[in-house]
């Protein structure tokens, strides 16, 4: 850690940098909607839906909750994490492979490939376990893609079906799913949300309770600064940490003790906060 950061901590009594950027399951948010995508994932495992969709849009904390999600099942499911879809990916049945971390020959054709997988997925059955595929960034899949996924959930021990999929991935994903020549992969979805921004009152809870779960006080930021801070991030979690991180060192650096809306104020003057243009979606994934 840096001493700059070292003091950024110590000034606002912080014990970690309570609005990193990368996915933290201890970080989690639980609004509303969150609470209700989290329901829709453990209903979608529990009642054995061959696929479930979790969509939401750029930045709105999908990964952390699927992070959260997966760390909360028991040894009786058995996960396969394809964490960064390829746009235009043909291949997935050997990603589904190595996900699995099932070995299959350089040269085996696709029905190689569907083959292994549906002995691997029949013995996890006879051994009393469900397998779950999950696969984020699930919108760079082309047809093809799901078409073969698809098939993998034909696949079942008697009337059980032996392999579930969540797809998750942004708003295009569930175009994609309804589209005309993909109905039976439509038709198979039995569970699905989508993941909103966060509104104004959202994201102040958002940014009281990530300063407290980094063993802050929650009322380091006024009431008109986290305002400013949703309306400049379009409630996106992503841009709010990047902002709200941003006011931190800018408070830190003027000694004042918490952060108010002119400390925000003076980050988006100064042109450092680059999320500023990506509110409407452009930008980043996740």
């Amino acid at each position: 850690m840096s001493q700059a950061l070292s003091y950024y901590l110590d000034h606002f009594g912080l014990r970690e940098r309570p609005f990193a950027l990368a996915p933290d399951p201890e970080f989690i948010y639980w609004s509303a909607e969150h609470r209700g995508a989290y329901a829709m994932l453990d209903y979608g495992l529990s009642t054995r839906a061959p696929i479930t969709l979790l969509t939401g849009e750029i930045g709105a904390g999908k990964t952390t909750l699927l992070h959260h999600f997966i760390s909360s099942l028991e040894d009786d499911v058995t996960i396969g994490l394809i964490s960064n879809a390829r746009p235009g990916v043909n291949d997935i049945l050997r990603r589904v492979c190595a996900a699995l971390s099932l070995e299959v020959g350089q040269g085996a054709d696709i029905a190689d490939l569907f083959s292994v997988i549906q002995t691997f997925l029949l013995d996890q059955h006879r051994q009393g376990k469900r397998v779950l595929l999950v696969i984020d960034e699930a919108q760079n899949l082309n047809r093809d893609a799901l078409e073969d996924l698809r098939m993998l959930t034909n696949i079942n021990a008697g009337r059980e079906e032996v392999l579930q999929l969540l797809l998750v991935g942004q708003p295009e994903l569930r175009a994609m799913v309804r589209r005309a020549d993909l109905v039976q992969f439509a038709q198979r979805v039995a569970a699905s949300y989508h993941l909103p921004r966060l509104d104004p009152v959202a994201t102040a809870g958002y940014i009281a309770a990530r300063l407290k779960t980094a063993g802050g006080k929650p009322g380091i930021f006024s009431r008109q600064a986290a305002d400013l801070i949703h309306e400049a991030t379009g409630g996106v979690p992503r841009l709010v940490n990047q902002l709200c991180d941003l006011a931190l060192t800018y408070a830190y650096a003027e000694g004042a003790p918490m952060v108010k809306r002119d400390t925000v104020q003076r980050v988006l003057d100064d042109g450092v906060f680059f999320g500023a243009g990506m509110a409407d979606g452009d930008g980043q994934s996740g």
